[in-house]
């Protein structure tokens, strides 16, 4: 019985000393509390720039993979190399994205702009192999031998969705020096967002879907880049002068001042109008005006309009960066899903506003290298993007939002990716970050 109680105590004495330890390591008397590491969800380190080019070379070899980069025989299977025997029905080989949405339009764009930050051709040449073969394909078939829908769809656009973006991104590729005849396609294109294109009566771009008179936010992306990329290739001002109209009107019936975000869809004949902020609109629309100031002449009337709405937008968006980087589905409600396309969308469109000196640097760099960690984080060994949701429509109850699938092969979280990376070398290049009193800062110039 003596050993027994003995021993309780040296056990009772024991736990005593390790409590007092543990809480004497715990003390900001004993130790820099200051400088203990937080439990991160989501790596809280300065990128380095060989680490975003291996994650855009995973995206590139999924791609080159998993999107055709040739025509083929409808019945036979067989490759088409020759183009002058036009008797003969084609379509694309097998690929799991298509070349002729909107979606294909942002990474064509994406390739190009990796191009330019790593020095590496084969971007580039992923695009020009691939929007070459299209304006082939249109140049040398008519439609009834042309067996593929969404080709069918890009000639004979009957939505923005197969005009706007690839409009930008051929004309894009054209002044990086492609070789192809692509102004058919393009005048087609531009000619569709300007003239067939249904409007409201004051020329802002609409739809009849869901409700007649319906704003999609989405829209600016589908037409800015396109008019804006038409000013500068045509000289022509009067491309600039729709593209900021469109900038304006939009914002002037969709934006929230209070939150600096935007609703996703506007509807004429509701006498309220329910506000959903999702996402990836919002990154559409946030993109579509980095887009036009990086062409639209300083001194066009409308330049610091266009650059006030980006201020704006930008300092909106941030507020609603969640703490692992990423942005959620309906921004303003945590409670939804965290969404890597629109993630990557803000990623970029901030930091080329920083490398165009649009905004401070000093005050956004930040959130732009934890957004790529967070972005980073959804590519898969294989190159695959995880976390995108779906192609989505409109609506006005938050379980339409809440609720929308995600999938590897949704298409529009890989041209954001893309673009995202290759804005972040490019910032990297150009600045200097640090971990500074363990929060990762902007490093000044002297």
């Amino acid at each position: 019985m003596k050993y027994l109680k003995t021993t309780i105590k040296n056990v009772i004495f024991c736990c005593l000393l390790t409590a007092i330890n543990a809480n004497a390591q715990l003390t900001d008397a004993t130790s820099p509390l200051h400088t203990l590491q937080p439990d991160y969800p989501t790596p809280y380190v300065v990128p380095q720039r060989e680490a975003v080019k291996a994650v855009l070379d995973r995206v590139y070899n999924f791609l080159e993979d998993n999107s055709a980069s040739k025509i083929i025989n409808a019945s036979t299977k067989a490759e088409i190399t020759d183009y002058k025997k036009k008797d003969i029905d084609i379509t694309f080989a097998p690929g799991a994205f298509r070349l002729t949405s909107y979606e294909w339009g942002v990474t064509y764009a994406g390739m190009l702009l990796a191009s330019k930050a790593t020095g590496e051709n084969y971007y580039a040449d992923y695009s020009n192999k691939r929007i070459k073969l299209i304006t082939d394909i249109a140049e040398n078939y008519p439609a009834k031998n042309i067996k593929d829908p969404d080709m069918l769809k890009t000639l004979h656009p009957e939505a923005l969705d197969f005009a706007g973006a690839l409009c930008a991104a051929f004309i894009k590729a054209k002044q990086d020096g492609l070789k192809a005849n692509i102004d058919p396609l393009v005048n087609n294109y531009i000619d569709f967002i300007s003239n067939k294109q249904f409007r409201l009566e004051d020329g802002t771009l609409a739809r009849n879907r869901p409700q007649d008179n319906t704003l999609w936010l989405d829209d600016m992306f589908m037409s800015v880049p396109a008019l804006a990329q038409m000013g500068k290739y045509t000289g022509d001002v009067k491309y600039f002068d729709d593209a900021v109209k469109q900038v304006n009107q939009f914002s002037k019936r969709m934006f929230n001042q209070e939150k600096g975000i935007y609703m996703h869809g506007w509807v004429q004949s509701m006498s309220v109008h329910p506000q959903f902020h999702w996402a990836r609109a919002n990154g559409w629309a946030v993109m579509a005006m980095v887009e036009l100031l990086e062409v639209l002449p300083k001194e066009h009337p409308g330049y610091s309009e266009v650059l006030s709405q980006l201020e704006a937008h930008i300092a909106g968006l941030v507020k609603y960066q969640d703490g692992t980087g990423f942005w959620h589905q309906l921004l303003d409600r945590n409670d939804t899903y965290l969404e890597t396309s629109a993630t990557a969308i803000y990623t970029y469109s901030i930091a080329r506003a920083i490398n165009r000196g649009y905004i401070d640097g000093l005050a956004y760099a930040p959130a732009v290298l934890l957004g790529w960690n967070a972005v980073e984080s959804k590519v898969n060994d294989k190159g695959q993007v995880e976390g995108t949701c779906v192609g989505t429509g409109m609506g006005f109850d938050p379980a339409f939002y809440y609720y929308r699938p995600i999938n590897v092969f949704a298409a529009h979280g890989y041209g954001p990716v893309l673009l995202a990376g290759a804005e972040v070398i490019m910032l990297l290049k150009d600045n200097e970050f640090e971990m500074n009193d363990s929060s990762l800062q902007l490093k000044l110039k002297k």
